[in-house]
């Protein structure tokens, strides 16, 4: 019993701290009022807050069954219609902003720190061959641009930027651009003006 209070009360507290943060990278929004907010106006919050909510749902044994399933079925239904795939149990940091929730794909094995941008078009995938076979690593204030593609064992590094339509296949140092296909370094200025609004202290 006492290990299943232990477990509720961390899901509970991951779940209010990722999603404050989430509500936060969209226009500084906070409290009761601002979720409802971004909630009418903000189709990418909608999304993650669902699947924040899947998370936590399975995590607490008595929602384990029925009530997760239901949650999990509406978070699937607009999976589909925004043409998005993102895992409630990958490992993935608080403040997500997903500004245009189109065409996203990321496996479930990568792993996505704080303070991320995913642009419409971005796909995260698995590398099975090459120099660098696995999964990407994106670390916290990330910025990746539409259309970019990410694949293979490799990291993107704190505060760094992926322009649009780049191709990733080797690791991008923090705080740099990159752009191309493959994509090199092609500026310093990394992720400053496009990753805004982060509660910082809450950490991944």
């Amino acid at each position: 019993m006492k290990l299943q209070k232990a477990i509720m009360s961390e899901a509970l507290l991951r779940f209010r701290c990722h999603v404050r943060a989430d509500l936060f990278r969209y226009g500084g929004e906070s409290g009761p009022m601002g979720i409802f907010r971004a909630w009418i106006r903000e189709p990418g919050f909608r999304l993650v807050f669902s699947l924040r909510l899947c998370r936590l749902l399975r995590e607490i044994s008595w929602t384990r069954w029925g009530f997760y399933h239901l949650i999990k079925y509406f978070y699937g239904r607009s999976c589909v219609r925004y043409g998005v795939y993102l895992d409630p149990f990958m490992e993935l940091g608080g403040g997500l902003f997903i500004p245009h929730p189109c065409s996203i794909i990321v496996n479930s094995s990568v792993v996505i720190g704080s303070n991320c941008n995913l642009s419409q078009g971005v796909t995260i995938g698995v590398g099975n061959r090459g120099k660098f076979p696995g999964f990407p690593r994106i670390c916290s204030r990330v910025f990746i641009g539409p259309g970019a593609v990410i694949f293979g064992g490799i990291s993107v590094g704190e505060g760094s930027a992926v322009g649009a339509n780049s191709v990733v296949t080797k690791s991008v140092p923090a705080g740099r651009t990159v752009g191309g296909i493959p994509a090199v370094v092609i500026s310093d200025s990394g992720s400053d003006g496009y990753v805004n609004f982060t509660l910082d202290e809450l950490g991944d």
